[in-house]
């Protein structure tokens, strides 16, 4: 899901002190912490400067904490973990060369992300060869995990790559059918960035809008980093349509909502998680009042088991938005720590144990915070819950959450 510029981010971590860039990071190899322990790195890849860098920096520090905590409880004996966190700026391209330059580092048994699935088909061959396990907090293109061909004949392209989000399948097709079921809109026009998961999940929108009985009078793209959307909104406001369905991140879809509304066009903005930031509303401003988003699972401030996680985020201060992948970055991570726990007995590392790190995140099983952590035959979590969420008064407001169920 996510592109951005080269700044340099310093972040002093609370585990042992360690000094991460955007470009790379201070290496311990061996041995750390406590003394006679050994020190286990696990990867962090996301956008944590420019673009989509709100989400990004949720996703680090959710998995900061999970670490945090695996070292103070001691979660696996004989282990300290500490984080590496790259910088992909959104960049396929750079997230390649972040996923050689963590498969490089021996003591990385583990990597949490990316953000953007665009980023995520050039990371996964890097890791498969190398038997490096990959879990994303946010990715949803459906072929990630179940090929190319998902729609008629599901094929588990890499078995190293697992996810603690749903799917476009489901998000879309819940998507669509509140939009015609829940809030009775008929005509939708649906504008996507042309990247891979805006583009998925505008498709699927559209399908199943129409399967359900609307229509889709219009469709147009746009390119990522676009501000003037002029001649775009002319046209919407032209169609007749009564809500507008944007595939794509908050960036582009925050300066867009504004300027329709200023326009005139007062209908919503309906989109995926891509869009689920606090920054959203800060840009957009009165003209987000209305908007809607899909995102995976339920708030994170509702759910009891998140209620430390939440006020260690705040008390620390982190940047970046713990709501919207932040949980489920600290339970991808805490999947990795539980993994590791099975493999590294009595301070040794096997040599094999990158692999039996995949090995044992394929049969997790455990109560997370976001729900019950597991994944089926094709790395995709067991966990199918969505939530629709609306702007009113300036905030993001649960308006329906449950099951989601392939259509």
């Amino acid at each position: 899901m996510r592109q951005r510029s080269l700044v340099i981010l310093t972040s002093v971590l609370t585990t042992g002190a360690l000094t991460l860039t955007a470009c790379g990071s201070r290496n311990d190899n061996s041995k750390g912490g406590d003394s006679g322990n050994v020190t286990v790195t696990i990867g962090v890849d996301a956008p944590l400067t420019g673009q989509n860098s709100a989400t990004g920096l949720g996703i680090q520090y959710g998995a900061q904490i999970a670490v945090d905590d695996a070292n103070k409880n001691k979660t696996v004996p004989g282990v300290t973990f500490k984080l590496k966190a790259l910088d992909d700026k959104a960049i396929p391209a750079t997230g390649q060369q972040n996923a050689t330059q963590l498969v490089s580092d021996k003591s990385v048994l583990g990597v949490v992300g990316p953000l953007n699935s665009g980023v995520a088909t050039q990371m996964q061959q890097v890791f498969a060869t190398a038997n490096l396990v990959q879990i994303s907090p946010s990715n949803t293109a459906p072929e990630l995990t179940q090929g190319k061909n998902w729609q008629t004949s599901k094929s588990r392209p890499f078995k190293t790559y697992f996810r603690t989000a749903t799917t476009d399948a489901l998000q879309g097709a819940y998507a669509a059918d509140y939009a015609y079921n829940g809030i009775h809109k008929k005509k939708a026009f649906v504008v996507d960035d042309k990247q891979t998961y805006g583009a998925g999940l505008s498709k699927i929108f559209k399908d199943q809008f129409v399967k359900q009985g609307g229509k889709v009078i219009g469709t147009d793209h746009v390119n990522t980093g676009d501000r003037d959307f002029s001649t775009l909104v002319t046209k919407i406001k032209n169609s007749g349509a009564d809500i507008l369905y944007y595939g794509g991140q908050y960036d582009e879809s925050q300066v867009l909502t504004k300027q329709l509304k200023d326009a005139g066009a007062k209908i919503p903005l309906f989109g995926g998680d891509g869009m689920f930031t606090p920054t959203y509303i800060k840009t957009a401003g009165k003209a987000a009042e209305g908007d809607l988003v899909t995102s995976i699972g339920v708030p994170v401030d509702t759910l009891p088991a998140a209620k430390d996680f939440v006020a260690t985020y705040k008390a620390k201060k982190y940047p970046g938005d713990y709501g919207t992948y932040g949980s489920y970055a600290y339970d991808a991570a805490t999947a990795i720590i539980k993994a590791v726990g099975q493999v590294v007995k009595d301070g040794k590392i096997p040599a094999d144990a990158r692999q039996q790190v995949v090995d044992g995140v394929q049969k997790s099983s455990f109560d997370g915070l976001s729900g019950k952590i597991s994944f089926d035959e094709y790395g995709d979590t067991t966990n199918k819950q969505l939530t629709v969420y609306q702007v009113t008064n300036g905030e993001w407001k649960s308006v329906k959450s449950g099951i989601a169920t392939p259509k």
